[in-house]
This record gives structure tokens, sequence and C-alpha cells, in this order.
């Protein structure tokens, strides 16, 4: 296979070698060490007479079938930012339909304003029949090179899915004339794409990264995903990085986590669509890895892993050559299974792109960390781009002032459109401190988030706290003690309320819609009190077992309800009184996102007008007289998954 050819410098560049060659080599020398592209007139808001300069922040739709005829559907986004400023944005275009494996070509627009305006839509790399996409463009910052890789599949003529085993192959190509024009796509199968690697195999999609530090600087690095199949089943998933030292001439597969199959079906891990960052502080504070060039800092989509959470994460301190550990999920990370981003701005905070409703794909959310990847700010702090439908994103870096999001979304449907949005760090907000909390009891607890403007009032014992239905909640920080998987349990609480429609969530536990989880409700407009929980046994499907106690409970007086899990039943006790239905199976706590919340659901989409108090989750089942001792005195029984008296804020 024949290697690219040598990447030239920009225009710009080579006029100086002519003149002078040690200025080239200076110039060169300069360009690998930013980790930005070049400042452009957006970084001074008065030289921008747009929406930008005086909100923060606007957006407009860049491609849409009605828009760009000749395709009935755009998406999987990608976004750069080239060394002369540009903006390319990619996708893909679907031609009859909007299925992942239909005759697709991989498109692009062209920005030299900073995202303001836009040039025509071309094609880059024409399917013909086949599905070309998968698009992951990464900027060579020394020489100006635009390289971009893709993956191929066979196409068809309906809206189905490649059929499992799916043969794909990655293929790359190159501009260097700032994406004007684009070189033939060549295939890297060989040396990319193990044999073994035979059911699936994915690049990106989104940007890949050059590294700007240490003694692998200038290596460019993209995300893979792939699957292995032996003929009759799926049998490991692979998530991997590959990489070029010379400007994406040559490639080779670096870091590989491998997660096999279990015997019932299932993954621990199965991260997929890879996002990339290059954080330049060390792991452990002390430097060991500066000569290294840093750690690479790799999100991933976490698809039906049995790990509790939809994203993942891994690290390589070597450049991309190996993982330290294996992906892990992050539990309370919310967002739906779905490709996001994750960006470093030039202040040194990074942001994540992706929808933060935790069970469909829309809200999309801009979410901030300041310790580059190891914790992210909660939903409640994030920056919400849209409560439309939205689906994937990326990101790039504009200027000193603004950053550019390119993303699917509609009214409809999150595949109806794709928008790209400029923002300032302004509009994101500053980094707040830490908010209001109240007492957790349960042993290892640390206080409770409490949300919106919660406030204490008189509780049936001491304090309880009310919630204004539009953004009061409690939300616990996430630790390993509180999913509840496939055990005996017992939830006590408090609550009182007059509301006379509407959901009315008193306490969640784990994920919403169909993943596993804990419900105790109010539905007043129904006449009853809910009880709820969904399981998971092996691949699935989950099975959810609903109990209610007839009664709206809507005067406005103290009322005590305990959600009990024992004996192949699942109990709903209101005020001494029971009503059982059987139990379902399997963990309570699996795969999807992880969160406990009092007075919300999950997806923010309805809160509690009314107070909770004395809130308690055992790991165990309480029996009756337990249960009596609660409603009369409120003694404390025996350890506690989580006590919280909401006495105090």
């Amino acid at each position: 296979m024949a290697p690219l050819p040598p990447a030239q410098p920009p225009r710009t560049l080579r006029r100086t070698a002519v003149r002078r060659v040690t200025g080239a080599v200076l110039a060169g020398a300069v360009l690998a060490l930013l980790p930005q592209p070049p400042a452009t007139a957006l970084e001074d808001p008065a030289a921008d007479p747009s929406t930008v300069a005086r909100t923060g922040f606007e957006e407009r739709v860049l491609f849409k079938a009605a828009q760009d005829p000749g395709y009935a559907c755009y998406r999987i986004p990608a976004l750069v930012t080239t060394v002369r400023g540009t903006l390319l944005a990619f996708a893909e275009g679907r031609k009859h339909n909007c299925g992942d494996a239909t005759d697709i070509d991989v498109v692009l627009k062209r920005s030299t304003d900073g995202g303001r305006t836009w040039g025509p839509l071309r094609v880059v790399d024409a399917g013909r029949g086949d599905t070309h996409g998968n698009p992951a463009p990464v900027v060579d910052r020394r020489t100006g090179r635009i390289v971009l890789a893709t993956t191929y599949n066979k196409g068809r003529p309906d809206a189905g899915n490649c059929d499992t085993p799916c043969e794909r192959t990655p293929h790359l190509q190159y501009s260097d004339d700032d994406g004007l024009t684009w070189s033939r796509p060549r295939d890297l199968s060989a040396t990319l794409r193990p044999r073994g690697w035979n059911s699936w195999y994915a690049t990106g999609p989104g940007h890949g990264i050059q590294l700007t530090r240490g003694r692998h600087r200038g290596r460019l690095i993209v995300g893979v995903n792939a699957e292995s199949h032996d003929g009759t089943r799926p049998t490991a998933n692979h998530a991997a990085l590959a990489y070029s030292d010379d400007s994406g001439a040559h490639w080779r597969l670096g870091a590989v986590d491998t997660h096999r199959i279990r015997p019932d079906g299932t993954y621990r891990q199965k991260p997929s669509e890879l996002t990339l960052a290059e954080r330049t502080e060390p792991d452990d504070r002390s430097g060991s890895d500066s000569d290294s060039g840093g750690t690479v800092y790799v999100g991933g989509r976490e698809q039906d892993g049995t790990d509790l959470g939809n994203r993942d994460h891994a690290v390589s301190r070597d450049g991309g050559g190996h993982f330290a550990a294996p992906f892990r999920a992050v539990p309370d990370l919310y967002t739906p299974m779905v490709q996001g981003t994750v960006l470093p701005l030039p202040s040194g905070r990074w942001l994540f792109s992706a929808p933060a409703d935790p069970d469909r794909r829309r809200t999309m959310t801009i979410r901030s960390s300041y310790d580059q990847g190891r914790t992210w700010e909660g939903v409640d702090r994030g920056r919400a781009v849209t409560a439309d439908w939205s689906g994937y994103s990326d990101m790039t870096v504009v200027g000193r002032a603004t950053t550019g999001l390119l993303y699917e979304a509609g009214k409809a449907d999150a595949r109806d459109e794709m928008r790209f949005a400029r923002f300032t760090e302004d509009w994101l907000g500053p980094r707040r401190g830490p908010g209001p909390t109240t007492p957790d009891h349960a042993p290892g607890a640390r206080g409770a988030y409490v949300l919106g403007g919660a406030r204490p009032v008189g509780g049936r014992f001491g304090g309880a706290l009310a919630f204004d239905g539009r953004d009061d909640a409690v939300r616990l920080p996430h630790r390993a003690s509180l999913p509840l998987g496939d055990g005996d349990f017992t939830a006590s609480l408090w609550f009182r309320y007059t509301a006379a429609r509407g959901e009315q969530p008193l306490l969640w536990m784990g994920g919403v819609g169909g993943a596993p989880q804990v419900v105790l409700r109010g539905e007043p407009g129904a006449r009853r009190i809910t009880g709820q929980i969904t399981g998971i046994v092996g691949r699935g499907p989950s099975r959810t077992a609903t109990v209610r106690a007839a009664g709206a409970y809507h005067d406005g007086q103290w009322h005590h309800a305990a959600l009990r899990r024992a004996d192949g039943l699942l109990t709903l006790i209101v005020d001494g009184a029971s009503t059982s239905v059987p139990d379902v199976p399997g963990t309570v706590s699996r795969t999807s996102t992880f969160g406990v919340h009092l007075g919300q659901k999950p997806d923010s989409r309805w809160h509690l007008t009314g107070e909770l108090d004395e809130v308690r989750v055992y790991r165990r089942a309480l029996s009756d007289g337990e249960l009596g001792m609660l409603r009369e005195s409120g003694a404390a029984i025996g350890d506690t998954v989580l006590r919280l008296p909401l006495d105090v804020v």
C-alpha cells in the first residue's frame, strides 16, 4: 500500500521558506506547539457584528434536506478548524432515507469567517450506492494538511441496518488546500483492522487530535471501535486508538481495550464512538508522564454494557500507544446512549456536548470540567443549547473567545437537520462554587445537593423540605453503595402535597424509561400512589412491576409511604395499608445512567409540588413491625443505604 505523499506546509510558510529557511523552521515549530488554531476576528467581540457578540450565542441550520436537496437526511457531524482559521463542517449525506446503511456520501461545508457564513455543499467522498461515512477529521498543524478517516460498507436500498456480521473497512484521504479539494480515499484495512475485527468497524465519528507536547508531539490520533464475530454470534468488542507520526502518511493501531462477551450474552463494558482530548497536567500531578507527551483522555458512548452509565472513559499515558487501564463507566454523567464530544478550551476549561436527557435524545447541553475530564459538572449546572430533540455533535475552538458546535437536532426528530452554533465562554457562565446541601446520615455518605431552591419547612419529625414543582429537587452524589442490584430493599418516606394533577415524583433511584429503576410517585390525577421497579436479567429485555395504592392523598396532610421488595413480591404500604404484586427478577441498577432524586424525575420532565421528610432506603426488607416504628416515631433502624432527615439546608 503506497503511503500518502509528504504534506507541504501552508502557502504562507512555503513563501517564507523561499526567502529564509530558518524562518520556516521556526514557524513550523511554533505551529507544532500551538494547541489551538490562529486567532480570528471572533476573538475581538467588538469586531464581530453578529448576535454572538451581543448575546454570546447564535445558531443556524447548516444541513437540511429541504435546504440542500439531493439527500433525504443529513447525519453524523464532524467539525475542525484549519491552521488558516477555516471551519470545515462534515456530515453524512444520506440519499434515499435516513438509514445507517443506505447510499451515503461524505459531504462538507466551509466557512472562512468563523462560522458567520458558509460556502456551498461539496461532496468529499461519494458512496455511489454504498455507505461511506463516520467522518473523523484531524488537522496537522505543522503542515496544514487535513486528514479525514472514514468507514465503508456495502450499501442497501432500504433503511435497514448492515447485516451482522457487517464487513466495514477504514479509509483515509487528505486535503492540502484548506479543504477545497481532496485526495482519492485509500483503504487502511491492512494496518488498522485486524483480521478478527470482522463484525463491525467504525472511525470516530468526530474530530481527532494532534498532540502538542512531550516526545510524541505532533502525533495524529483518531478513535475507532470494532466487534468480532465467530460466524454464529458476536464474541468481543474493541475500543482503540489509531495514530500517525508522519502527518498521516503511515498509520498504526495503538491502544486497544477488548471486552469479551459473557456466557449470558452481555458485556461488562462496550465503549464506542470515541472522543479524544490531550491533558496538559499529568494524571498523578507529579509530572511522571510529562516526557511522554501527557495523557490522552478518551471518552466513549457506553452501549449496552452491564456497568452503570451511558458514558465511559479511559486514558493513555504514552501518546495513544496503550490504555493505562480498561474503560470504566461514568454512572452519573447524564446522557442517553449517543455519541458526544469533549473539547479543551484555551482557558483550560473542558467542554462536553451531548443530550442531557438520560432516556431520550433531546436537550443538547454543554457541561464543563475544570480538572481535565476527571469530573464533570451536573446537568443542572450545564448550559442547555436547545430543549428540542438532539443527537450527535462535535465542537471546535473558533478563536480564543468563541466555540463552534455542530449538532443533530429537530422539533420532531433529532435527525431532521444539523445546526451550527457559536457561543462564548461568558455565555456558558462562570465556574460556580459548592451549592447548598442537606445531610445524608448513611454510612460513608456526603451531603445531598439541594437544587433549585427547595426550602426548609416544618416536617413530620423535625424539619422537612418544600419543593416548588418547577426546578426544586434533592440529588445525591454518586457512590458505589447506592445501587440496590437484585436484592431485597425497603424505601420509606413521608410526603405531603395538594397538587391535583401531573406526576409527583417522590423518590427515584436509577434510570428512567425502560431502564432499571426504583420509583415512588404520586399521580393525583389518576387518584393513586404508585411504586415501580424495572429489573433486567442477562441480555434482557427489562421487565417492570408496578404496584398502586388507591387514593390521591393530596389533602395537604402528612402520609407515610414505603416500597418493599421481598419474597417474590413488590409491596406498597401507604399509612399502614399494603398492596402487593408479583416481583420481577433481575437487577434494578444496571447499564443506564444512575441517579438518586427526591422531588424530581431524572429527565427533569416532572417535579414535585409538595414536601418530603425522613427519606430512607434499606438494603433489606423491613418487617411490618419495623415499618410501624418508622411511622410512629421515626426511629433509627439499622444501617441505611441513604438516610435524609431533610431537617436543614
